[in-house]
């Protein structure tokens, strides 16, 4: 099957575009669509090849974990609604949104990134190399590639505008991107909570939940949610925890393959990358495993079953 890399729906109007997702109205002024194609964002530039399946792959694995975290967390808020195509479009745009989107909540983005991490790696771990910190926080000393932190830690990060990069921050100064400290307090406690609730459920299958990225938004009356995609190949490291050993690198089921091909490459940070096949059916193949081990069913059955 060919990647699904742009996406039309004149049925439906369009409000954002970002790097992998649409956002598009719907006839309930309280909801939202959220469409996923296939594109691959690396170092933050779309590749030019994108990945078949892909944005399917995300969408159900979102949905499955926003079912399993509401569980686990019983006062948690999420702004998913439902896996079900929109009535008002056309049969051709049914059929590409089928797996591909969700109906969301209406609510009010927190500008911040909110990354926690369970292990040392990526940009953390050339941080620590450099000064012995992470984001600005003192780290223990002789700590080893891919090494478990005493405790997860939250490492936000700026939500850039499109075309622009995101910055690592100190944790202290989240505040100043949301706006103000409570709030800013709240997503880091939530955030941390999340994560540890996934990562025991992740490790209860294998999986070690490396780190990850959330995003949250606010209703009308301050409340909190979790939104956008999470936990998904795109958004979080996932490492095999059988083979799973301190100072080298992991074997991983997400983008960080596709990270790792164009260093080699000497392609970091390139616009109009082509992947070669190779790669693109590789990284394929690691999301999908991603998704099967995550949820107990192969992709194939959960996109037939149009749920999770």
């Amino acid at each position: 099957m060919a990647a699904i890399n742009d996406i039309n729906l004149p049925s439906l109007p369009k409000i954002a575009s970002g790097k992998v997702r649409h956002l598009y109205g719907l006839p309930d002024p309280n909801a939202l669509l959220f469409v996923a194609s296939d594109r691959l964002s690396a170092f933050d530039v779309v590749m030019a090849s994108g990945i078949p399946d892909k944005g399917a792959v995300l969408t159900l694995l979102s949905a499955h974990w926003f079912r399993v975290l509401s569980e686990r967390i019983p006062d948690l808020r999420t702004h998913f609604l439902s896996l079900a195509v929109p009535a008002n479009v056309t049969p051709a745009e049914a059929s590409v949104l089928r797996n591909r989107s969700m109906q969301v909540r209406k609510l009010d983005v927190i500008k911040i990134e909110a990354i926690v991490r369970g292990y040392i790696t990526g940009s953390a771990w050339n941080e620590y190399r450099a000064k012995g910190t992470v984001h600005g926080l003192s780290m223990p000393a002789g700590m080893k590639l891919g090494e478990k932190f005493p405790k997860p830690i939250y490492t936000p990060s700026t939500k850039a505008e499109a075309g622009a990069h995101d910055e690592n921050i100190h944790p202290d100064d989240a505040w100043k991107e949301i706006g103000d400290r409570e709030t800013a307090d709240k997503v880091e406690k939530l955030a941390l909570q999340i994560y540890t609730t996934a990562a025991e459920y992740a490790e209860e299958r294998g999986i070690i939940l490396a780190d990850t990225k959330f995003e949250f938004a606010k209703d009308g009356e301050g409340n909190i949610y979790l939104v956008d995609e999470v936990l998904t190949p795109d958004s979080s490291r996932f490492w095999l925890r059988s083979s799973y050993e301190v100072g080298k690198e992991q074997d991983s089921f997400d983008k960080q393959y596709v990270r790792n091909w164009l260093i080699q490459e000497g392609l970091k940070g390139k616009e109009g990358v082509i992947l070669p096949d190779d790669v693109v059916k590789a990284t394929a193949a690691k999301y999908k495993d991603a998704f099967r081990r995550l949820t107990g069913d192969t992709f194939e059955v959960a996109a037939t079953m149009g749920s999770v």
